[in-house]
C-alpha cells in the first residue's frame, strides 16, 4: 500500500469494533448508527484501510421522500435518454406525495381518484411509527390540525414530513395474510457501482388474515415484527417464512417460469434502485452500506419496492433468524476484508452473489434463461439453496492454493 504518513497495511487480526462512542479506544472496522455517522463522520481522521458501515448520505436511498424523488428523477433521466419503455422499469414504486409540501398536488391527484386508499408515512421514523391508511381528505387535515396543535411544538415549528402513498389494495396473500419481503443488498462502493445480494432474507406476515375494510387495524396492514409482536395473537414461528421456503411456495403454485420472473424484477428493483441514487452518494473507499430491501407482491405477482432501511433489524425473533443474521454479519465481514484475502475477482462470497459490477454480472453456471428474454442470465440466487459454509472453504482453500503458487 502506499506511503503516505499515517496509512498502514491492513492487519492479519483486524481490530473489529462496535462501540457505542468513538472515544472507546484505537479501531479499524466500526459498525456505527447514523446517528454517529451524522455527528463524527467529518471529523474523524480515518487510515486507508479502515472501514465503516454507512456512506455518509446514506438517506438519499432510505429516506422515503428522498428515494421517491431520486427514483422520480432516474425515470425521467431515462425516458429522455433511453425511451419510455426503458422508463417504464422503474415503476415498481407506489404514486407518492411528500407532505405536507406537496399537498396541493396530492389533493388533485385524491379527486381524480376517490374511493381508493392512501398510506401516510413519517419519512425519517422506522418500526411502523407514525403510518396510517385513510380513505377521506378529513383525515388529512385532522393530522394536520393533531401535529400543529401538540403541546410540544410552537407554531413556527413545521409539521413532520410525511408521504403520502397509493396503497397496494390487491396484495398477494398466504393463508389470507398480507406479508412482505426483507432482502439484504451490500454496497461496497458507488464509483463504480458494486453490490452484493444475499440469497437468504425472508416473508413477513401480519396475524391477522387481510381485509381492506379494516383501515386501521394496523396488525392486518403492518408486516413489520415491531408492530406484530405487539398483538395479543402474536407468533415467532407463524409470522416468518425463509426466502428459500417462500420461493418453492410460488413455484408450486405458478410454476418455476413466474417465479423466475418475479424475481428477476425484484433484481431490477434493487439495480434501478441504486442508479437513482449513484451520482447524489457521496462515494467514500472507507464507506459501504448493508440495506434492507422491502418489497411487497401483489396478486400479479409485480414486487413494489415499499422502502429501503440503512440499518436493517439485526435482533432475532427465532432460531432461524438468529442463524440467518449471523450468517450475514459473517459473510458481509468477509466481503469488507478487512485482512485482505480476497483478489477482487469473486462473484460469490459465502451467502452473498456479486450482482452488479460497474455492468451487471452473469451467471458462471451455464443456468437456463426460464424469463425468455434472452441468454444473459443475472449472477443472482435469491431464496435458492445457500451452501455458504462449503463455498467459503472452497474459496478460502483457493485463494491460499494461489499464494502458495510462485508468479
Amino acid at each position: 500500500m502506499g506511503g503516505s504518513k499515517g496509512v498502514r497495511s491492513p492487519h492479519p487480526q483486524p481490530c473489529l469494533s462496535f462501540p457505542l462512542s468513538h472515544s472507546e479506544g484505537e479501531w479499524d472496522f466500526y459498525w456505527c448508527d447514523v446517528s454517529w455517522l451524522r455527528e463524527n463522520f467529518d471529523h474523524t481522521y480515518m487510515d486507508e484501510h479502515v472501514r465503516i458501515s454507512h456512506f455518509r448520505n446514506h438517506y438519499e436511498l432510505t429516506r422515503k421522500n428522498y428515494m421517491v424523488k431520486n427514483l422520480k428523477r432516474f425515470r425521467k433521466q431515462l425516458e429522455r435518454e433511453a425511451g419510455k419503455l426503458e422508463a417504464a422499469k422503474c415503476d415498481f414504486f407506489p404514486k407518492t406525495f411528500e407532505m405536507p409540501c406537496e399537498y396541493h398536488l396530492f389533493v388533485e391527484e385524491f379527486r381524480k381518484n376517490p374511493g381508493i386508499t392512501w398510506i401516510m408515512k413519517p419519512v425519517a421514523r422506522s418500526q411502523g411509527k407514525g403510518i396510517f391508511l385513510f380513505r377521506r381528505l378529513k383525515d388529512i387535515m385532522d393530522w394536520k390540525k393533531d401535529t400543529r396543535s401538540s403541546d410540544d411544538q410552537k407554531d413556527d415549528i413545521p409539521v413532520e414530513n410525511y408521504v403520502a402513498q397509493h396503497y397496494i389494495e390487491n396484495p398477494y396473500l398466504i393463508g389470507g395474510r398480507k406479508f412482505d419481503l426483507r432482502v439484504y443488498v451490500l454496497v461496497m462502493s458507488y464509483m463504480p457501482l458494486r453490490a452484493w445480494l444475499y440469497r437468504d432474507g425472508f416473508a413477513r406476515f401480519s396475524n391477522t388474515r387481510f381485509t381492506l375494510n379494516s383501515i386501521d387495524d394496523q396488525y392486518v396492514h403492518l408486516t413489520n415484527v415491531a408492530v406484530q409482536k405487539t398483538s395479543p395473537d402474536y407468533h415467532p414461528k407463524g409470522c416468518k417464512w425463509m426466502l428459500q421456503r417462500f420461493r418453492q411456495y410460488l413455484a408450486s403454485k405458478h410454476g418455476p417460469k413466474a417465479v423466475e420472473t418475479l424475481f428477476s424484477d425484484m433484481d431490477n428493483i434493487f439495480i434501478r434502485s441504486l442508479q437513482s441514487v449513484q451520482k447524489a452518494i457521496i462515494s467514500d473507499k472507507h464507506c459501504f452500506e448493508l440495506y434492507g430491501y422491502d418489497i411487497l407482491i401483489d396478486q400479479d405477482l409485480k414486487p413494489w419496492l415499499l422502502e429501503v432501511n440503512a440499518s436493517p433489524s439485526l435482533t432475532a425473533s427465532s432460531q432461524e433468524d438468529y442463524e440467518l443474521k449471523t450468517c450475514l454479519l459473517e459473510d458481509t465481514l468477509h466481503i469488507v476484508d478487512m485482512e485482505a484475502r480476497l483478489t477482487g475477482r469473486e462473484k460469490r462470497v459465502g451467502g452473498f452473489d456479486l450482482m452488479w459490477n460497474d455492468g451487471p454480472v452473469s451467471r458462471e453456471d451455464g443456468a437456463h434463461d426460464l424469463s425468455g428474454l434472452g441468454n444473459f442470465v443475472t449472477n443472482t440466487h435469491l431464496g435458492c439453496v445457500n451452501d455458504r459454509k462449503k463455498q467459503l472453504r472452497q474459496l478460502f482453500r483457493s485463494l491460499q492454493g494461489q499464494k502458495k503458487t510462485p508468479n
